[in-house]
């Protein structure tokens, strides 16, 4: 099965720091992803390693079975929108999709136009000034037209008003649907994540966390609310993420294969929310304890 995007023990240094360490992910096309994290977790230096703006320090990585930016015909199987969805502000519209199809051998003129003609866009306006929706919309059209294998988006919608965020999303799904494209959205706003994707990966404090189909991860994770206890007596499948106590009562978020069936638990669904958090808190706990290990350096 061709990977989306296969990487093994990748990192990413910038001087003394890494931006990304020990990344290892196997992602199967045909999904939706969800690339989730806080900020400087590392999401975007993995989607500029994916299109070949960066070079790994250490590690590998594979794109749709190719080395990134290998050949213009990889280049050419990947749709790219950057963070803040840069555009030329002084060109036109028209000019944007003339761009386009100069560089691009896949080009489907006709999407890009039906597309600007759905919008609402007038061809011979400059981008510079359409909206902040209206030019993530333009940069997503200039990704798709190419008819790309697999679509990478950094934090498309993250400074899009609520609205704008919607539609932007309506029409990636209208593209997923239509055109059968892959997807890695990053974004740090996961109420979005949690309406158009199927699979997830956590980035936190430059490692993956965790990754895998969101069904699959939400089945096998539990929220424990119980009388204050130890947990030495939960199953031996069980992996405890994250446990916090009051003076009567624990609270635990852990994952198992095997059900909990110790009656003196009450076993909670997860969101996608909860179990994005859990990871995120558990990251920023093993920072801190190797924080205090090391005498509190930087």
């Amino acid at each position: 099965m061709t990977s989306a995007l296969l990487a093994v023990d990748l990192g990413k240094r910038y001087g003394r720091k890494w931006a990304l360490s020990g990344c290892t992910l196997d992602i199967p096309t045909g999904h939706v992803v969800g690339l989730v994290g806080p900020n400087g977790a590392g999401k975007t230096t993995l989607l500029h390693l994916a299109v070949g703006l960066l070079s790994p320090s250490s590690g590998s990585l594979m794109v749709l079975d190719e080395a990134p930016a290998s050949s213009a015909e990889q280049l050419g199987r990947i749709g790219f929108v950057a963070q803040d969805t840069p555009v030329f502000e002084n060109l036109s519209i028209a000019t944007h999709l003339q761009m386009g199809a100069a560089l691009n051998p896949k080009w489907d003129e006709q999407l890009a136009q039906q597309r600007i003609l759905e919008l609402g866009l007038d061809p011979n306006q400059r981008a510079g000034r359409l909206s902040g929706g209206q030019r993530a919309q333009l940069a997503l059209t200039l990704a798709i037209a190419k008819r790309p294998s697999l679509l990478l988006l950094d934090e498309p919608v993250a400074s899009l008003d609520p609205l704008a965020r919607r539609e932007f999303l309506a029409t990636l799904m209208e593209v997923v649907a239509e055109h059968e494209v892959s997807v890695i959205l990053s974004s740090h706003l996961v109420a979005d994540l949690e309406r158009v994707c199927d699979y997830v990966v956590v980035l936190a404090s430059a490692r993956v966390q965790v990754n895998g189909e969101i069904e699959n991860l939400l089945s096998t994770h539990h929220r424990l609310v119980g009388s204050r206890r130890n947990l030495d007596n939960l199953p031996e499948s069980a992996h405890v993420i994250e446990v916090s106590h009051t003076d009567r009562q624990t609270t635990a978020i852990v994952s198992s294969a095997d059900p909990i069936l110790d009656p003196s638990w009450s076993v909670e669904e997860m969101t996608l929310e909860d179990l994005v958090l859990a990871y995120m808190g558990q990251a920023e706990e093993q920072r801190r304890v190797l924080l205090r290990s090391n005498g509190g350096a930087k």
